[in-house]
């Protein structure tokens, strides 16, 4: 399993524009991703491509998570999504 962790960088968390953003990207990725607070058990980790999910995770500017994902490509698709998650979308 791949994993990766990202600091959430738009001032509003991830909450709705930024959360509809990085839900769009990870249900196009050819791979599952999961998302969890750091710290937190993988088993306990949500659906990176819902929107509630990510939402009810309640990730506030500054806050890490951690993503997860395997298969072909989960590289790639992860570091993507870092991207997404460290850029701040409310600027």
């Amino acid at each position: 399993m791949t994993e990766r962790t990202a600091t959430i960088a738009s001032r509003v968390g991830l909450h709705a524009r930024p959360a509809a953003i990085f839900a769009e990207a990870a249900a196009d990725l050819p791979v599952e991703v999961t998302i969890a607070r750091l710290g937190e058990p993988a088993e306990d980790a949500l659906d990176a491509a819902s929107i509630l999910a990510l939402m009810g995770l309640g990730a506030a500017q500054g806050d890490v998570v951690v993503l997860r994902a395997e298969g072909d490509g989960a590289d790639a698709a992860l570091e993507s999504l870092v991207r997404i998650l460290e850029t701040d979308h409310d600027a």
